[in-house]
This record gives structure tokens, sequence and C-alpha cells, in this order.
């Protein structure tokens, strides 16, 4: 049994946590335009070059939602907690480690979209780093909720819970199926990674009061 004065010194301030993976995000953002060359064509052929260019912006969109997705789905984690402990500062650097590395298999993507082989095994690597962001999403979560991580804040772990179960869970099985079908159909596991993350980053719920207004 755990020493309650143990568990007491294991309590840490989230403000540093907050600070670090909100730099880790910007960076991974900001690289992934860096994987996006300036083509070295006649001004006459610009044009052209940039619809040739079309998968390339379409994986940087999609890494870019991913993205912004996750650090969505973080923020409102770190925001309902009351405090961390060193267990999550160390799985929280797990999931800051997936994704940072996106930039680089979306680099793949972009490199090997004529190679049928090569596509192939680009879209599965950037498959399985996102299905990784969202089990460690998944993860940290749990942690929170097993070891008491929102205080007495009843409402916000009930909303994280309730988050957990009806976003999560389903990109998860989402994530597995896209990554899947990659496999086989590159292009097609490419446009269901860009509808996940348009539903992680706009909760469907946001979708039907919005209607409800309109209407």
């Amino acid at each position: 049994m755990t020493d309650p004065s143990t568990k007491r010194s294991e309590r840490r301030a989230k403000n540093r946590l907050e600070a670090f993976s909100d730099g880790v995000f910007a960076i991974a953002i900001t690289l992934l335009v860096l994987e996006i060359a300036v083509p070295d064509v006649d001004g006459t052929k610009l044009l052209s070059e940039l619809l040739h260019e079309r998968q390339t912006f379409l994986a940087y969109f999609v890494a870019f939602m991913t993205i912004g997705a996750v650090w969505i789905e973080h923020s409102a984690l770190v925001d309902a907690l009351d405090h961390i402990d060193a267990t999550f500062m160390r799985l929280n650097l797990i999931l800051l480690l997936f994704v940072g590395i996106l930039p680089y298999p979306t680099g793949l993507m972009a490199e090997y979209r004529y190679d049928v082989q090569g596509e192939r095994v680009a879209v599965v690597f950037f498959g399985v780093v996102l299905l990784m962001q969202t089990v460690m999403l998944f993860v940290l979560a749990r942690h929170a909720e097993r070891e008491g991580l929102f205080g007495t804040d009843v409402v916000d772990e009930r909303l994280e819970e309730s988050r957990v179960r009806y976003q999560l869970a389903p990109s998860l099985i989402m994530y597995a199926v896209a990554t899947v079908l990659g496999l086989v159909l590159p292009y097609v596991g490419l446009i269901l990674f860009l509808l996940i993350a348009v539903y992680l980053a706009i909760p469907l719920h946001t979708v039907r009061r919005l209607l409800r207004r309109s209407a």
C-alpha cells in the first residue's frame, strides 16, 4: 500500500508540462511545412506543378489537422487536471515522441507518392504514428482518472471520462481500420486519416449545436 506522504510528494504542478508540450506541438506543426519544397520550374508551369504536388499538400493538411486535434485533446485533458505526477510526465513524453516524429512519415508520403510499394509503407507508418498518439492520449486519461489527478472536481473528471469514451475510443478503432486500408489502398487510407482528424477537431455535438442554431 502506498504511503499517503509519498503520494503528496509526487504531486506536481502542471504548468511546466503544459508549456513544454505546447512547444513540442508548435515545433512539430512548423516542421511539416519544411517538407514542402518550392518548385524549381518556369513561372508558366508553376500552376501545373502545384497541381502535380496535390498529394503532398493533402499529406501536409492531414498531418496539420491531426497534430491540431491531438493538441486540442491534450489541452482539454491537462486543463481538467488538478495536478500531475511523475508517471503522467513520463507518459506525456511518450505522446510527444509520436507527435514530434509525425513530420517524418509525412515527408515519406510526399517522397514516395509515385512508388506504389513505398507509398503503402509510408501511409502505414503514418497511420501507426497516428494510432499511437491516440493510444497515449487514452493511456494518459486513464492514468489521470485512476490516480485521482483531477482532484476533487468530479464534474471535470466525468467530462473527461465521457470524452474518452465517445471521442477517443472510436477514433482509436478508426485509425486502426484506416491504417490497414492504407496497406492496400494508400490514398483511401490518407482520406480516412483526414476525416478522423476533422472528427476529432470538430466534435459532432458542436456541429449539431450549430445546425440547431441555424435552424
